[in-house]
């Protein structure tokens, strides 16, 4: 058992954060940057050991774009004066509600298959990566996927789906198995994710 912690504890405690991370996630918490950076700095080290390089490489994305979001929410947090409760961060919107929101979505969907060519070429090239279609398409989604997340796109949790369940199926063929059954788990809370965005959506668009 020793010797099994030992070999599986970056796995298991980035396991735990990365839970936590997406539970304050769903329930829109500004503390979700917090917990992620503390993670992220803890996945360089998993990734890099793992040969997963775009990953590894992802998680220094990772760290800048937690800062930004960190302070983007923080600057827009306020206080409720009807329960004294704190909402976190800029409104929720959708793409498909206003138009002029359209336009970054169809943008980041060109970045993003540029983004995987990219990713794809320099693995390819420059790296021993065993996977790197899989690793490549999980990397250019999940820059965007933050993105949406830091400016609260509903339609970020759509994007967390699709990394989530080619994630899990690369984690478990690289020998990650927690952090593989908490991305197939994270599949499943993505889902309630969005249902319950959707809701707080729907109640400030009510309350504005």
């Amino acid at each position: 058992m020793d010797a099994f912690l030992a070999q599986h504890w970056l796995d298991i405690t980035t396991t735990v954060l990365g839970l936590l991370y997406i539970l304050l996630e769903l329930k829109a918490s500004v503390w979700m940057w917090v917990v992620g950076i503390v993670m992220q700095l803890l996945g360089i080290v998993l990734y890099y050991q793992k040969g997963l390089y775009a990953d590894c490489g992802m998680e220094f994305y990772y760290l800048a774009m937690s800062g930004y979001g960190l302070t983007r929410w923080m600057r827009t947090t306020r206080r409720s004066p009807q329960k004294g409760v704190e909402s976190s961060g800029a409104e929720i919107k959708s793409i498909f509600h206003a138009p002029h929101n359209l336009l970054p979505a169809l943008g980041g969907v060109g970045v993003g298959l540029l983004l995987w060519a990219l990713i794809y070429w320099l693995l390819v090239t420059f790296t021993n990566s065993t996977v790197p279609l899989a690793d490549s398409f999980t990397t250019a989604l999940s820059i965007i996927g933050i993105w949406a997340l830091a400016h609260k796109y509903l339609e970020q949790w759509f994007v967390w789906i699709a990394v989530d369940v080619v994630t899990s199926i690369l984690y478990f063929y690289k020998d990650i198995p927690f952090k593989a059954s908490l991305y197939a788990l994270y599949v499943v809370i993505a889902i309630f994710g969005y249902v319950n965005w959707r809701r707080k959506m729907r109640t400030q668009n009510q309350s504005a």
